[in-house]
């Protein structure tokens, strides 16, 4: 795939130079899949129960010649050939070392990580391939424990049951993960937005309780709070986003709410709800004219919105540290998840 999108590169680079020495030269402009809500629907899986947000047919441009859109332009041309570099020496960068190289090499067009993830996305739009293929990896963020086993091309076998609350870090190279074997018997697996909360259920060894695998990528999607920006987390696990353009169906999963609702908060006590914030309510409100919102989740965040508060998981913890544990376990057997 690799050797493809450096095929890819080199294509658009020769038309590009075929319109500046045509006849009538012209700077050509890039064609890119509209990533927009205006662009954007939910697909239904035909086979299995995971829905994506995807992007229709229809397109706009980045021109050079366009007000507001010159340095766009050159953003995508300066992070391809950057690809370009990386693919041919085969070395494989994260988002954030790109945006370190390219901050170094192009201050004036690069001020950001925004410029250059909004960059990144535009080449995947203009080439059609992924952000790995173009030699950009994830970071290595992601934590896992639990009843899992990994087997690497040596020969070593982790068992991720017993390495302590630490876990076992997942690497952020899809290449690499695809080469790694493994076995478990879990039946769940429980994503944990809070390292802090991850390290709490570790320790309790709540694979233990239920046979289940436990991740976090600390910030990512959520079980461990009941607020607007813990629900907008946990819809982008479930769909994917617009911001992710033609990779966000790659991404989506039938991920579940395990946490907090509206009917657990008669076991808190009255200090642990927040009022909501000028923030909170402004992520709501876009929840809430989301075409993606799911009716149950809508429900929820109504009602949090009606009652003006939000609760943080760690609530929990005025019932004993244990509690949460307990609290989590009892739920998944119940089939109280959402």
């Amino acid at each position: 795939m690799f050797f493809k999108v450096r095929a890819r590169i080199e294509v658009a680079v020769i038309k590009f130079l075929n319109a500046l020495s045509s006849p009538t030269p012209a700077i050509s402009s890039l064609p890119l899949i509209c990533r927009k809500s205006s662009n954007s629907d939910v697909r239904c899986g035909l086979l299995s129960d995971v829905s994506s947000v995807f992007l229709s047919h229809s397109f706009f441009s980045r021109s050079f010649l366009r007000a507001g859109h010159a340095k766009a332009f050159i953003r995508v041309w300066k992070v391809m050939e950057m690809c370009f570099q990386i693919l041919s020496q085969g070395k494989l960068v994260t988002q954030r070392e790109l945006f370190y190289k390219l901050l170094c090499d192009s201050p004036n067009y690069f001020s950001s990580q925004r410029d250059a993830n909004r960059a990144v996305q535009d080449v995947v739009a203009l080439l059609r391939c992924t952000r790995n293929s173009l030699g950009i990896i994830a970071s290595s963020r992601g934590t896992i424990i639990g009843r899992l086993s990994i087997k690497n091309q040596e020969g070593d076998i982790v068992d991720c049951s017993g390495l302590g609350p630490a876990g076992y870090a997942i690497s952020g190279d899809l290449n690499l993960l695809s080469k790694l074997e493994f076995r478990s018997d879990a039946r769940y697996i429980i994503v944990v937005e809070k390292d802090a909360i991850f390290q709490r259920l570790a320790e309790d060894c709540l694979f233990n309780l239920v046979p289940c695998i436990l991740i976090t990528a600390k910030g990512y999607p959520d079980i461990a709070t009941r607020n607007p920006a813990g629900l907008a987390i946990l819809s982008t696990y479930k769909y994917g986003s617009i911001a992710m353009g033609l990779e966000s169906y790659r991404y989506a999963c039938n991920i579940k709410w395990l946490g907090l609702r509206k009917d657990d908060l008669q076991i808190l006590p009255q200090p642990a709800f927040i009022n909501l914030k000028p923030r909170d309510l402004q992520i709501a409100k876009s929840l809430l004219s989301s075409k993606t919102l799911q009716e149950k989740y809508r429900a929820e965040l109504t009602a949090m919105v009606e009652m003006g508060h939000r609760v943080e998981i760690e609530a929990l913890y005025f019932r004993g540290f244990n509690f949460l544990s307990q609290y989590i376990a009892t739920k998944i057997v119940k089939s109280d998840y959402i």
